[in-house]
This record gives structure tokens, sequence and C-alpha cells, in this order.
């Protein structure tokens, strides 16, 4: 606020500056009267100031003059109202300009168009906003214009605003981190340019250095420029300057070898317009420029255009030259000051000027003040002029609610050869695309393509992206911070030989480093005392404070640190583990009963009883084995059962659905013995181990002290995410103190465990001939990487090098020669994990159990089928003759005793089926003989 305070200030007093200088040259007949107006006035007047002897300004003239002539012979447009043009010069002078305006307005212009100059038409826009004349400005692209402070001011093309966006979104695309800004130190250099910081910081990139000249600089002072930002580390260059001197830029740059493989340029829409103008551009001048990647306005191809164009060459006055965008808004400026006053006319408009009464003539000035007057209708103009919406040979002429063109867009140029070719398009709405932006808008926001370009042939004539920066051959080697480690030195370690610092963290950092495709000059700096391990959370934040370039050791990524600076892909997995002291557990003489939990215990004693219940049902009637008195099958029964566990039952089966049965149970055995045998392999072979720490939730649980590493992030993890208070938790430095503590306990001043990363606690346990154990699972999941500061491309080319490392074998070399010791097994061996549930088991028993009732129901089927055939009375009762001449009522199988049914399924099935035979025979012969019809009795 305080800048833009001291900008009007110094605004105003040029202005009056200029008032007290300036003596009219002309004063126009009848500005006695106070006021005139007309309706439809037979001739109106709308001025031009630009610099008629510039780029912009060759282009605009013979467009403005087709404008007015166009305009004045359309009868549909200000019919009986010729609109005259009064151009002045501007000379690229602010002082020249600010005095032509002047000069310029006091001809009662209805509107003005121009300047080309932001610097200008930031001290105009003053002036019209105090005597209401809307100032159309083709070519003042400073973003800073849009400002309410300038209502007055309606820019007709496009605002740098816009364009620092494009070029923002291209630096993204090819990933570029850093970009160097060359500009002119004037109002549309400064202001574009602090929109490009704005738009980078966006892509979280940014403008590592500024690079400014003063306006008609001089070559030395651009060479001497040009030389220092040589030195610095980005090689992406965006020059945004003004066309009429921007190719000395180049000039320079080719001459200090700037314009070579390995640099990128990116000019603004000033270089394509310089090029444009030019009707045949020279090899020397294509010369300087061979590579670099331009932006320029989009203008649709439309028919209204191609006429335009069609028409340029008539078009052009003496001392024109070739045509560039600006032509087109320039000529739709005219025609946007034309329309505006044929709708203010039909609303009823009027033309009318009167005194300003802050604009007094004094006894003591030769100034004619009066002579700047009011445009009456000012406002209603402006707001019709805003209002309008038309197609032009620029494309669509509407004003959005900031006074923005809509739809902006541009082509991004690739300059090469003798002239350029079109590698994509920019647009607000739509980004990069290779598609026109007007084809786009047509399509719905989601079938928009992603950011895609043409291939670009940079500096150098080669296709492969550049990387963006280099480390310059005056630059000061990176300051790497090293920790200075008092524990588990095999990771990183001082070392009296170059370069100062070993381990395995070190030859990773070497190796990644030797696969980059540039030198990384660097000096290895130790952080700490050497008396204790540095706090690792100091280390990662004076990298963020620029303290250092980089961090280089076992550093853990983790998500605080990430928000500050930027990790490498991890070259090492780590996460928290708990450590615990363990004893070994002594051999119990019930040992031989732990492979299986009681559940399954229970459940596979009943189903070998079972099924030697169904076994000895299936096989009664029909084998003589399973026959006898109820003692001998019972136990017959027992010994069958449990036979079968050994395979070793005498007893043959020689009904089919007992050997079905027999069949399925030895199956579902032999997979229950494999099982147990190896269970109890396991357990009886295996080194038994406890302690009453599970895990982390355990350990939570207790109220014994913890052990963590000194200076490790692990402190802060506890106390932070598991709420563990800090009294409980006990810093040990080096691996002595973590042996003291595990063996010393609770009890006797140690620790009940220790939490600490996964690779020192496997090179713990190693060393210590794995006497202690891990308990439960990894708590966290993270890894170690290499910590640089925020955007460092070395963090991005690094994390490729680490990842070809692991793919080679190479990342496996380094670890083997630090870190390979002998391996124990790091979780502690649980009794209860290796136990034998019902649970893996239930579906051997199921198919066993539904083999079994499907036999039985069969086998009873064909009991009842059997009993029915040999008592053949009827269901209801009826009375059946048995014998000869004689009836005897016959019981129904409803009433047939119990007794009877069981002696029937008890005799053998030989017996039942011959005295079916016997039975159907006298019933044929010996229909008179009465039959007897004992009791059977159950055979011996």
């Amino acid at each position: 606020m305080e800048v833009l305070l001291i900008h009007v200030c110094k605004t105003r007093a040029l202005l009056a500056l200029i008032l007290l200088m300036w003596v009219p040259m002309e004063v126009m007949a009848g500005t006695e009267n106070a006021t005139h107006s007309s309706t439809r006035p037979s001739s109106l007047n709308i001025g031009a100031l630009f610099t008629l002897n510039s780029v912009i300004g060759r282009a605009a003239k013979p467009a403005i003059y087709a404008a007015i002539d166009d305009v004045n012979s359309d009868p549909s447009i200000l019919p009986g109202t010729k609109l005259e043009v009064i151009l002045h010069d501007t000379n690229c002078s602010g002082f020249l300009g600010t005095v032509e305006a002047l000069q310029l307005i006091e001809n009662d212009v209805v509107a003005a168009i121009g300047p080309q100059s932001s610097g200008i038409a930031h001290v105009i826009s003053h002036v019209v906003n105090e005597l209401h004349v809307p100032l159309l400005s083709f070519a003042a692209t400073d973003p800073s214009l849009a400002a309410l402070q300038y209502p007055y001011f309606v820019r007709t093309t496009q605002s740098d605003h816009f364009q620092m966006y494009a070029v923002a979104d291209v630096v993204e695309y090819f990933g570029w981190r850093e970009v160097i800004a060359i500009f002119v130190d004037d109002d549309c250099g400064r202001n574009g340019i602090s929109i490009l910081g704005d738009a980078l910081a966006k892509k979280r990139s940014k403008i590592s250095y500024k690079a400014a000249f003063s306006p008609g600089a001089s070559k030395n002072a651009i060479t001497e420029l040009l030389v220092g930002v040589n030195l610095m580390e980005s090689r992406v260059f965006v020059v945004h300057v003004n066309p009429d001197s921007g190719l000395t830029i180049f000039s320079v740059a080719k001459s200090l070898g700037m314009m070579t493989a390995g640099y990128v340029w990116i000019a603004t829409d000033w270089l394509p317009s310089h090029l444009d103008s030019l009707e045949s551009p020279g090899l020397d001048t294509m010369n300087l420029v061979q590579g670099v990647v331009a932006l320029r306005h989009h203008t649709p191809d439309t028919d209204l255009k191609k006429s335009f164009m069609s028409r340029w060459k008539k078009l052009k006055h003496e001392g024109s030259s070739g045509f560039n965008s600006y032509a087109l808004y320039a000529y739709d400026s005219i025609w946007l000051a034309a329309r505006a006053l044929e709708v203010f006319f039909n609303e009823g408009g009027k033309i009318s000027f009167s005194d300003d009464p802050k604009l007094k003539d004094t006894n003591r000035s030769t100034l004619h003040l009066t002579s700047l007057r009011i445009f009456d209708g000012g406002q209603q103009y402006l707001q019709t002029i805003l209002k309008m919406n038309f197609t032009g040979v620029s494309g669509q002429i509407q004003f959005d609610q900031d006074k923005y063109l809509v739809h902006p867009a541009y082509e991004i140029l690739n300059i090469g050869g003798t002239g350029s070719r079109r590698i994509g398009y920019w647009s607000n709405s739509t980004g990069l695309s290779v598609i026109a932006p007007e084809i786009l808008y047509k399509r719905p926001v989601s079938a928009n393509t992603t950011a895609q370009l043409y291939s670009v042939i940079w500096p150098g004539e080669t296709t492969a992206v550049p990387r963006g920066w280099v480390f310059p051959n005056n630059g000061t080697p990176l300051r790497i911070a090293v920790p200075y480690r008092v524990s588990y030195q095999e990771f990183v370690a001082k070392d009296k030989s170059p370069p100062g610092v070993r381990g395995y963290c070190i030859d990773v950092f070497e190796a990644a480093v030797n696969l980059l495709p540039y030198a990384v000059p660097r000096n290895y700096v130790l952080y700490g005392n050497g008396k204790r391990n540095p706090e690792y959370g100091n280390l990662v934040f004076d990298v963020a404070q620029n303290n250092f370039d980089a961090a280089v050791g076992d550093v853990t990524i983790t998500t605080n640190r990430t928000r500050i600076v930027d990790f490498t892909q991890p070259y090492m997995e780590s996460g928290l583990v708990v450590v615990v002291p363990v004893k070994e557990q002594k051999t119990s003489p019930w040992a031989f009963l732990k492979p299986f939990t009681y559940q399954m215990w229970l459940v596979t004693g009943a189903f070998f009883l079972f099924v030697g219940a169904v076994v000895w049902i299936l096989e009664h009637r029909m084998n003589q084995e399973f026959r006898g008195p109820p003692r001998k099958q019972l136990m017959t029964i027992f010994w069958f059962s449990f036979s079968t566990m050994f395979f070793s039952h005498r007893e043959n089966t020689v009904s089919t659905l007992g050997r079905l049965v027999l069949i399925i149970w030895l199956f579902v055995v032999l997979i229950i013995i494999s099982s147990y045998t190896a269970s109890l392999t396991s357990i009886l072979t295996m080194q038994q181990l406890t302690s009453r720490i599970e895990g982390i939730d355990s350990l939570i649980a207790s109220n014994d002290p913890i052990g963590v590493q000194d200076g490790s992030f692990a402190w802060k993890y506890l106390v932070d995410e598991l709420n563990i208070a800090e009294s409980r938790l006990v810093k040990l430095k080096t691996m002595e103190n973590y042996i003291e503590a595990l063996q010393y306990g609770p009890k006797r001043g140690g620790v009940a465990a220790i939490v600490d990363e996964l690779p020192y606690i496997e090179l713990f346990m190693s060393n210590t001939k794995c006497k202690f154990r891990t308990v439960g699972q990894e708590f966290t999941k993270s890894g170690w990487g290499f910590a640089f500061q925020r955007d460092s491309p070395l963090a991005v080319d690094l994390s490729t090098a680490i990842l070809q490392l692991s793919e080679n074998g190479d990342l496996q070399k380094i670890h083997n020669k630090w870190l390979a010791h002998n391996e124990c097994s790091i979780q502690m061996n649980e009794v209860d994990s290796d136990r034998l549930s019902l649970t893996s088991f239930w579906g051997l028993f199921l198919i066993c159990g539904v083999a079994c009732f499907l036999s039985l129901t069969v086998f009873f089927c064909r009991i009842l089928c059997q009993y029915r055939r040999f008592i053949p009375a009827a269901v209801e009762g009826d009375v059946e003759e048995i014998g000869s001449g004689s009836t005897r009522s016959r019981p129904s199988i409803r009433s047939a005793s119990f007794k009877n049914l069981m002696d029937f399924v008890d005799t053998k099935e030989e017996k039942i089926k011959h005295m079916l035979k016997r039975k159907g025979s006298d019933s044929k012969h010996d229909e008179a003989s009465p039959s007897s019809d004992g009791p059977l009795h159950s055979p011996s």
C-alpha cells in the first residue's frame, strides 16, 4: 500500500510539473462557451497515442487508419457521423508522451486509443479519470493497470497476467524448478515478473534471480548482466523486454556461448511480434534465436481475420512495416469505440463537454487549463464499452467483470531454421494443449486433454529436454552435513582419510552421485560434537534454514520433516520395533500335547470313537469279526477306532458303506498325524524364548521404563503419537548401554524394552550373537533418505540414481560390505503360534461327518425295507393268512415291538436273506399248512 501511495504521489507531481510547463499550441473555436452538446454530431474525434517508429507502432498505424475508413464506409455504424482520428507520437519518451496525451485530450476526443507504453498509461490514466475519457489500450500489458485505481483504462489486448501464467505452465511442463528472469526495469517489466513469481510459486517453482536492466541500456551493460547470470546455477532464462531492443539480449548471449546445449530461453510475446513484423527475417537475425521457446497472442483463424490479412499489403502506409498481432488489436479497438458510440447514441446519449471547476487559470500562469474539459457522457460511454460483445479480427471482443478480454490464449512457438513452428497452445481454462482453444471451448470440461506439447528443438539442436541447471564453475561446493555418531558407526562415522567420513550411508551417496551426468562439488561437514549422537530433527531444520545444502546419513523420512525439506528416494527400509531381554524356556514333560489345542484334542478323540461306532454298525450284520458277545463287540469298537491312528487295525471291512467311511477316515487321520508330527518336531527342535513384553501394545500398557537411542526421532514419536510419558523414556548412547539396560531390567535400573529402528536392531542383535529378540511387528513403516533444501533438483536426480543402484545390485553389494553379519531370527518364536487349532481342520471333520451320516442313512433305509418284507402285514392292521385254512391276526409295522426290530437288526444279513427266500417259497407251495411265527433268536 505504501508503494502504491508513493507511486500515485509521484504521478501527480509529474502531472503538476507538466501542466506548469505546457502551453497549448491551439485552442479550438468555440471554447469560450461553457458547454457544447449535440445528439448526433457530424463528426467525432478519437485520439490515438503511441510511438509511431516502433515495432508495435508501425503495425498499429495502418490498422487504425483502415478501421477508421471501414467504420465511415459502413452505413449501419454511426450513420451521418464521420469518425476522425487524431494521431500523436509519444517518441518512446515518458515525458513527451504525457505532453502529447494532454495535447490530444484538449481536442475534445470521446476516446483515446493507446498508449503502448505502460509507464505512460499509468500517468494518462489519472488524466482520463478526471476528464471521463475512456482510454482503450491495445498494447499496454502491465497487469497492475487492471486495478480499480484506473476505472477509465480499458485494455483491448491480453494482460501479461495471463502470459506469465502461461510461462509458468511451460516451466512446470518440462519439470524445471528455478528460472532467471531478464527484464527491462520499467512498470511493465517489474509488474510482469512479479506476477511470474506468484505463478511459479503455485507450481512449487521460483525465480532464483531477477536480472533487470534500465530502458535503453547499452550493449556493454547487457553483456555485464548476462556474464553475471551465466555464473549462476539455473539455465532457464525468461526474457521479458520490449520488441525494439530485445534482440540485443540474444546477440550478447550468443557471443557468450549461452545459446548452446543445456540452456533454455523462453521469450514473451515481444519476440514473435518483432519477427512477425519483419517481412523476411535475415539469417543473421534467425541465428540469434535458434531453439528459443516464445509466446504469441492466439487469434482464431476466422474469415474476418483472413479477409483483413489479405488486405494488409494495401493498407500499409509510408514508413509502415510488417504485420503482428498488435495490428489486430488496434483495428478492433477502433471498432469497439465506434460500435459503443452507436449503442450510446441509440440509448439517448449525447456528446457534451464541460469545464472542470478544479482547473482554473490564474494571473501567475500562462497555461489555459480550461481547454481540458470533462466528457459529460464519459461514464455512460465507459459502461457501454464494457458491455460490448462482438467478433473482431482478433476474436471475441467481450470483457469479464475484471475488465479482461474473455478467453485469453497464447500460441507456444519454437524458433528454428528460418522461421518458427507452433508446438501447442495455452489458455487460462484449458492450459497447455496441442488443440486450438476455440475447439476445446466447445467440449465438456471433463473431455479436455491433459497438458501436452509437441517436441521442442532446443539450443544446440538437441531434442532432449535440458536439465535446466548446472553447478557453476565458480560456485561454492555443496556443504553436506553428516551426523557425527558415537554408536552404530557402520552407518556413518568420522574418517581420517578423504573425504573425512565413511560408512554405509556415505558409500550409497557417493555411488549415486557417480551415476549423475554432471559433477557435484561437495564438502562433508560433521554435525555434532562426537560425544553423543546429534539431534536429527535439528539437523534437518538446519538444512531447511540454508545452513547446509544437504544432509547425508541415517536420516529417517518422517511426515514433519518432508514439510520443510525434500528427501530422495529411500535407500534403506526402516521402521520402529521393540527389543526385549529373553530367557530360554525349559522343555516340558507334557510337550507332546502342545502341537494341538485342547479343542483339537477333544474333537479328534470324539471322531475316533464316532467313526469306530459307525463302522461297527455298518459291518455288524455281515462281518463275523464285528459280532460276538456285547463285551467283545465294545472292545472291538475301541480297538478298531484307535488302531486306525497307526493304520494297524486287523479287522477287515466287507460292506461297501463301511469301506467308504474307512477310506475317508484314514485320509483324515493321515493329514492329522502328518501335521502333528511336523508341529511337534518344530516345538522340540527350535529354541523357545519367553518374555512378558509381547509387543508395543503390552509395552504401552505397562509402566516399565523404555530405552530409546539418543538423537532418534523415536523419542518424539513415542511421546507425541503414543502418549507415553517422558519419565518412562531413557536415552541410550552406545551399544554397550543397550546391553546393560536390557540385562539389568527395570528392577535394577535398566529398561524393560528398547524401541529403535530396524536397521540398528538388526546390527545390534547380530553383534550380540542373537542374545536379544524383537517382539511383535514393526509398528511404523518408513525409510532413510538424503535431505535437501526444498525444490532442489539434486533430490530428483539422486532419487533416479538410487533406483538405478537398486536395480543393478550395487545397493545390495554396499549393504553386504558394511552390514553383512550373522543373521538372527528377528522375531521371538512363540509356542502358541506353532499349535494347531480346530480352525485348520474343521473342513476335514465336516467331510468325514457327512460321509458317516449318509452311510448310516442308506444302511437304515435298507434295514427298514427288509423288515417290511419280513413282516408283510399292512400298515392299516389288515389280517394276513398264515398256513393252510387258518387265519391269524398279524401286527402292523407300527405295532411291532421294538425288541423284534432290534432282534431283526442284530440278525446276520445272510440269515435274513435265507429266511426271506424260504418264506416266499413256502407261501407258494404250502398255503394250507399253518406257519410257525415264533420269535427270532440271535445267533451264537
